[in-house]
C-alpha cells in the first residue's frame, strides 16, 4: 500500500509503497511476512552477545555495537578500544571496508590521504562486540561472521526468542555478517520488549545505553540520533532499504519498511506512527529541492 508521496510543487510527483506495523495502534499493509531488518537487528543481537557472556570495557559500548556509526573520531576511537580491551586491533575486524558516513569525517578523512577502511565502517562497532564476545568465550575469530559459528548461533537463539517466531531466512549483510529474516510484527514486539524490560537485563541494558547515547548509535545529525535525544524514553535503529524500528515503554512501538528501499520515505512514515502513539518527535523533515529552493517534501499518507 501508498505510505509516503513525494510532492513537488503541490503537485504528487512519485509515490512509495511500504508496511507499517504498530504495536498499540493501527497497523497498515503485510506486516506479517518476513523481511530482513537489516540494521535494526543490531540491537537484538547486542542482546545476544550479552546473553552468551559479553562483559563491555564500559556500559555507554553497548550504544555503539547496536548502532550503525557515522565515522566520526570519537566513533572510530571507541571501536579502537573495545577491540583493545579484548586484547585486538582492527586487523581482527571482517566487516567491509568504508569511510565515514558524516561528510565533515569523511573530508577531513580523504584530506588526510585515507582510504576506505574496516574500521570506519559504519558497522564496525558491531563486529568489534562480535570479536569481543569470542574472545569472552575462546571461539576462534577467524570464522566468527559464519552462520554456523558458536557466536551466530548464540545471536540467532537470542532474536528468536526477542521477536517471538522461527527466523524465516538467513543472509549475508552488507557488513558481510549474517542478517535474520522475520516479519514487521516481529520486529516491533521485540523493540517493544526492550524498552519494557526490568532493569539490569540484558535487554534493558541495550536499550538503556542507545537512549542514553544516541549520538554513539548514529552521529552527529543522524535521524536516529536525533530522535532519542528528542524523545524522552524512544528507542530508535534504522536499517537499511528503508526499515526502521521505535519503541516508548508501556506505549507501543512501531516497525516500518519502504518496499523499494527508499530511505528518505523512512523517516517521514515513522514520525506519523510516532504521533499516532501520542509522541512529539522533532520535526525532522525530507525536503524536495528545485534549484536552491525547497518546493516540497515527502509526506506520509494514511
Amino acid at each position: 500500500m501508498i505510505v509516503a508521496e513525494v510532492v513537488r510543487s503541490g503537485f504528487v510527483e512519485s509515490v512509495h509503497h511500504g508496511s507499517v506495523a504498530v504495536n498499540g495502534g493501527r497497523s497498515r499493509g503485510d506486516v506479517t511476512s518476513p523481511i530482513f531488518p537489516r540494521s535494526s537487528n543490531k540491537p537484538l543481537q547486542a542482546v545476544g552477545m550479552l546473553r552468551a557472556g559479553l562483559v563491555p570495557r564500559e556500559p555507554a559500548d553497548l550504544a555503539l555495537i547496536s548502532g550503525s556509526h557515522f565515522g566520526e573520531p570519537f566513533h572510530i576511537q571507541r571501536v579502537r578500544e573495545i577491540l583493545a580491551a579484548a586484547g585486538l586491533d582492527e586487523s581482527s575486524l571482517m566487516c567491509a571496508r568504508g569511510l565515514p558516513l558524516h561528510e565533515e569525517a569523511r573530508n577531513d578523512w580523504l584530506r588526510s590521504g585515507g582510504g576506505p577502511e574496516r574500521v570506519l565502517m559504519n558497522c564496525s562497532g558491531k563486529h568489534a562486540g562480535m570479536l569481543a564476545t569470542c574472545v569472552a568465550n575462546d571461539w576462534p575469530l577467524d570464522s566468527y561472521r559464519d552462520p554456523k559459528h558458536p557466536l551466530q548461533v548464540a545471536l540467532a537463539e537470542a532474536v528468536t526468542d526477542l521477536v517471538g517466531e522461527p527466523i524465516a531466512a538467513v543472509g549475508v549483510d552488507g557488513c558481510g555478517a549474517p542478517v535474520f529474516g522475520f516479519s514487521l510484527t516481529a520486529l516491533a514486539r521485540s523493540f517493544q520488549r526492550l524498552v519494557d524490560a526490568a532493569p539490569g537485563t540484558p535487554e534493558r541494558l541495550v536499550a538503556d545505553q542507545m537512549r542514553a547515547h544516541p549520538e554513539l548509535v548514529a552521529g552527529t545529525g543522524g535521524d536516529d540520533t536525533v530522535l532519542m535525544g528528542g524523545v524522552p524514553g524512544l528507542l530508535v535503529k534504522a536499517g537499511a532499504e528503508g526499515v526502521v524500528a521505535a519503541a516508548l515503554p508501556g506505549v507501543g512501538a512501531v516497525a516500518i519498511k519502504i518496499d523499494d528501499g527508499a530511505a528518505r520515505a523512512r523517516t517521514p512514515v515513522l514520525l506519523d506512527a510516532l504521533r499516532e502513539l501520542g509522541a512529539m518527535p522533532p520535526a525532522l523533515r525530507s525536503p524536495i529541492t528545485g534549484g536552491d529552493e525547497e518546493v516540497g517534501e515527502v509526506r506520509p499518507v494514511r
